[in-house]
């Protein structure tokens, strides 16, 4: 036999080792990814990734899977798509807590009113004339194109037809919780409290579990409009079906007097005696809660909603925001309906968030731009009852997120990513929207909703309603 030479006996045993150890075949090769989404920074809004440079996400069935630096998770996953994160920031798609999406469709029918004379004297009886489910068809659907443009991936809605609402964001692929309407009173399609009250359970019970996206809910409007007797019906049922409840709350002053009056306690007071503070509650609004007010939210599960914009419009006032936050509050943010804000643009909203109450309280200091950003995230998301879902760009959630331009002159130089997220982005930079791993939006382009056949049935409608307006007048 032939001797070998020292290379070749070491180069035999490294063979013979080789055979001895296979390595398993999952080490040798990449795992799979349906997307890789890329981005110069990835806002994760979680504490303990926070910004990630140079940063990447990957996707497989419509989850996160892996949040880290690019080079990492592209030597980890082959994906089939690989988004370009080229002077982009990746972060997670922001929650618009409180909407009534088809009310896009009175944008603009009446403004500089005070709240009560807005709804009673315009709003309401609008509402009993033109709200039929084409209406919330069309209305919701304008709704969501707008908001699939702007960024945002969640929302919650309460308005009549809640069915054909989950319908439209069950085909457009946005993220929402659907809550059916309550009041006492006669409303679109309902005589008053009983069948409104049926059908809002009926809706819950057939939806529920329908959709991975649409998440049911009850809605009774307000304390001032529905009794406290309803209220606790609405509470049993809610409790009974496991779904969350959304109502107006401490919006006004005429309804903290209203409820004054009527019961000898504020509208948050009247709430925990029910119950309400024992079960997830999405409270609009909360613009005039008491200090014990906040002391019993600090306990409870209600997550005040932070409108901004409609609470200056209507004249409503500024809710004590840094006092809740300072409390330990969750709290979420949101647009309200078109017809009192008159967008549903969450980045003003976000800096509005940022600026009021450091005007209002003469001091600079307070609700800085991280935790404004948060109340149209993370913490929106919770407040919303989707924490468990959305809000961060973290493994195990689904992959809800946008991705915002960073090549406008708005934006440029860039210190602190979050700063300019919050004080100096606008809609407009937004380039792709992915709910649930499908992309809705790419390059700019709205890719899961027909943009112009919608623009064109809400002219359509809005004609036959300014017509009708002025044929009664």
């Amino acid at each position: 036999m032939k001797k070998l030479t020292p290379l070749a006996r070491t180069l035999a045993a490294a063979v013979a080792l080789v055979a001895l150890n296979p390595m398993k075949e999952t080490t040798m090769a990449a795992e799979t990814a349906d997307m890789i989404v890329l981005g110069d920074y990835v806002v994760t809004m979680d504490d303990a990734a926070g910004v990630i440079e140079h940063g990447a996400v990957a996707v497989k069935d419509g989850a996160i899977v892996a949040v880290g630096k690019a080079d990492e998770i592209k030597a980890k996953y082959t994906a089939k798509e690989i988004m370009n994160g080229d002077s982009k920031v990746l972060m997670p798609g922001l929650v618009n807590g409180h909407t009534h999406t088809s009310m896009t469709l009175l944008r603009g029918v009446a403004d500089d009113l005070d709240l009560m004379t807005w709804l009673t004297k315009f709003i309401f009886p609008m509402e009993g004339r033109f709200v039929d489910p084409e209406f919330v068809r069309i209305g919701t659907s304008l709704a969501c194109w707008e908001m699939i443009r702007g960024g945002t991936t969640s929302f919650v809605d309460m308005y009549f037809y809640p069915e054909v609402i989950a319908g439209v964001v069950e085909e457009c692929g946005l993220r929402a919780v659907v809550t059916a309407p309550m009041i006492d009173f006669p409303s679109p399609g309902f005589k008053g409290w009983e069948d409104s009250f049926a059908a809002g359970v009926k809706f819950v019970e057939s939806h529920k579990g329908k959709s991975a996206r649409v998440k049911p809910g009850l809605a009774p409007h307000a304390p001032y409009t529905v009794s406290k007797e309803h209220l606790a019906e609405v509470l049993g049922a809610a409790k009974k079906l496991d779904v969350p409840i959304s109502i107006h709350v401490a919006e006004d002053q005429s309804e903290t007097k209203t409820i004054a009056d009527k019961y000898g306690m504020t509208s948050i007071e009247l709430l925990s005696e029910i119950g309400y503070l024992d079960h997830p509650v999405i409270a609009a609004h909360v613009v005039w809660p008491s200090e014990h007010d906040r002391a019993l939210m600090a306990k409870g599960k209600m997550s005040p909603i932070h409108n901004p914009t409609s609470n200056l419009k209507t004249g409503a006032g500024i809710a004590p925001v840094p006092q809740m936050l300072d409390d330990g509050i969750t709290l979420g943010l949101a647009t309200d309906g078109a017809a009192s804000n008159n967008d549903l643009d969450m980045w003003e909203e976000i800096r509005f968030a940022a600026l009021l109450h450091k005007g209002n309280m003469h001091n600079p200091t307070v609700v800085p731009a991280l935790s404004a950003l948060k109340m149209a995230t993370s913490e929106g998301a919770k407040a919303a009852t989707l924490g468990d879902v959305t809000g961060k760009l973290v493994p195990g959630l689904r992959a809800d997120m946008i991705q915002v331009d960073l090549t406008s002159p708005r934006l440029a130089p860039l210190y602190d990513v979050i700063s300019h997220l919050v004080y100096a982005t606008n809609s407009g930079d937004v380039v792709t929207t992915i709910v649930d791993g499908r992309v809705l939006m790419k390059d700019g382009k709205v890719l899961a909703i027909d943009g112009a056949k919608v623009k064109a049935e809400a002219d359509a409608l809005g004609a036959k309603i300014k017509a009708a307006l002025a044929e009664a007048n």
